[in-house]
């Protein structure tokens, strides 16, 4: 009689919610949330997937190390969203991400420009703090307050790129290139790459286009495109596809013509032209000597992540996407550990206050990381690297460099 009674007691209890524990309940332990939005599926999927290999390394990394210190050791935690294949699904992409995880405080993507420039717009509007290492300049020509840019703009990058280029030719040969080949997709980084090139750039270089071609991605045949390379025989091509699929297309389309390993020099931008299977697929020959600006990779100093960061993922080397991925979410967290909060506004103040020249910052060409008012990284160099021997080197700038830029010879 007694058993029961206590029985029926506890039930009266349980129904009035005042039931005693009868053991201690472990917590959950606390987290921080971070969101990334990149192509996982369609022509930009190889780009997301090595996104995500390096954001995957960094969250890791810091809940190894005993997560956001200022928060008791909150774990940090990485949502991902799909952005797609096109600039609607992207923003899609974002609103599910806002509704689904209210409690994200920042986040990462989209790698394509025009994807950025469309899940921004939703960020934006909830006050996400957000980085990207998508390089249009409109992206931060827009007076928005949450967007953080830490590749050199398309702009800048057109600005400084050619004329190191063409330093480098003229060491290498003795000649002055004079006649340039222009082969893009009509995605928003290529417009604006290619913007100030036909305003002022070639004129300042005393370079002629002799082709200036453009097409929509993805390209299905090159063929009429590297037949009016071919006539108008130009000293290089400067080839401004963004997926790897295109890229392939185009270079085994010179090939095809004879002009491919070298016998035309091919300039790319991006890091879709580093992945090792262009050459798989193209074959090593095809690609040698063909030079990259990019935004970020692997370089003299990044030995020890870029060693982590293949062991983990058998990738044979470490380009812009992982290392600037692991980099955001970096910062990302440094911005939370020094708020001490989640909230948007004061992890955005923390990251507009960055002055930094160690930590996250070593992991960037120019080793500073500061935006300024617009939400552009301050001093931002962009990278150069080059296929060398069926591999990938940085060559420029000098202090990262692995290995000096060869100018292809025929």
């Amino acid at each position: 009689m007694a058993k029961q009674a206590t029985l029926k007691r506890r039930g009266v209890l349980a129904a009035a919610g005042t039931l005693p524990m009868l053991r201690t309940a472990r917590a959950d332990p606390p987290s921080v949330t971070f969101g990334m939005i990149s192509p996982l599926s369609g022509p930009w999927a190889r780009e997301g997937e090595l996104q995500r290999g390096g954001a995957e390394m960094a969250i890791d990394d810091l809940n190894a190390a005993g997560g956001i210190k200022a928060l008791g050791g909150a774990r940090v935690r990485l949502i991902q969203f799909d952005a797609g294949d096109t600039a609607e699904k992207a923003k899609d992409a974002a609103q599910r991400m806002i509704s689904q995880h209210p409690n994200i405080c920042g986040g990462f993507g989209v790698w394509l420009s025009t994807f950025t420039l469309a899940v921004t717009e939703v960020t934006e509007r909830a006050k996400i703090p957000w980085f990207t290492q998508s390089y249009s300049d409109l992206i931060t020509s827009r007076g928005f307050h949450y967007i953080f840019q830490s590749s050199p703009t398309a702009v800048d990058q057109a600005e400084k790129a050619l004329p190191t280029i063409l330093d480098l030719a003229q060491r290498t040969t003795g000649k002055r290139l004079k006649r340039v080949a222009i082969i893009s997709d009509n995605t928003a980084s290529s417009v604006s790459f290619l913007k100030p090139i036909r305003a002022h750039v070639l004129t300042d270089l005393g370079l002629t286009a002799v082709v200036d071609e453009v097409f929509t991605p993805p390209l299905a045949d090159a063929t009429t495109l590297i037949q009016r390379v071919r006539s108008a025989r130009p000293d290089f091509l400067l080839a401004l596809p963004s997926n790897v699929p295109d890229d392939k297309i185009i270079l085994d389309k010179l090939a095809e013509f004879g002009m491919g390993g070298g016998k035309l020099p091919v300039v790319g931008s991006g890091g879709h032209w580093a992945t090792p299977e262009l050459v798989a697929n193209a074959g090593r020959g095809v690609v040698q000597g063909l030079m990259i600006i990019t935004a970020g990779g692997a370089g003299k100093g990044l030995g020890d992540i870029e060693r982590r960061y293949t062991a983990r993922t058998k990738e044979p080397w470490t380009l812009q996407e992982p290392i600037m991925a692991y980099g955001h979410i970096k910062l990302l967290a440094l911005a939370v550990e020094r708020a001490g909060s989640t909230d948007r506004g004061e992890v955005v103040a923390q990251i507009r206050g960055f002055d930094l020249r160690d930590g996250p910052a070593l992991l960037f060409p120019g080793r500073h990381v500061q935006y300024d008012q617009a939400g552009r990284r301050v001093d931002a160099k962009l990278m150069i690297v080059q296929w060398q021997d069926g591999r990938i080197v940085t060559t420029y700038p000098p202090e990262m460099a692995q290995a000096a830029a060869v100018w292809p010879k025929a």
